[in-house]
């Protein structure tokens, strides 16, 4: 995790963003690593040429709510996030749909990993001994 960077709970996400509008903060971009069954984000703003930074693990079959009621350009970032992560983003201002950087007959996600199939593995019981 960046050493600057303040963890969130997807629930308090859209109130961890709106607090820093009203005091300057300008939405830079968001980061996405996908590691899987979760994805680690980073929501990234700037005031005085200084980085502020949101992080959160999410857990990719969830919804994520948007942050474009607060910063509109946050929805491009988002549409992004749809079309190569497969993330389900909500609420977002304007939406593409899964078409904003992918057209027909592309493949879905194309960034993203996954999400890991596990399997059960059934041993025997072990035998005692002399049996």
């Amino acid at each position: 995790m960046l050493e600057n960077a303040t963890q969130v709970m997807v629930d308090n996400l859209v109130d961890a963003v709106a607090v820093h509008h009203p005091q300057g903060y300008r939405f830079v971009t968001i980061t996405c690593t996908d590691l899987g069954d979760v994805c680690d984000l980073y929501y990234h703003f700037d005031k005085d040429y200084a980085l502020y930074n949101l992080y959160l693990r999410f857990d990719k079959k969830r919804e994520l709510p948007s942050i474009s009621g607060i910063y509109p350009a946050a929805a491009l970032i988002e549409n992004e996030l749809k079309d190569l992560f497969g993330l389900k983003v909500t609420g977002l201002a304007l939406d593409y749909e899964g078409r904003f950087l992918l057209s027909d007959g592309a493949p879905h996600a194309p960034q993203g990993k996954p999400i890991p199939q596990r399997t059960v593995v059934a041993y025997p019981p072990p035998q005692e001994k002399g049996a």
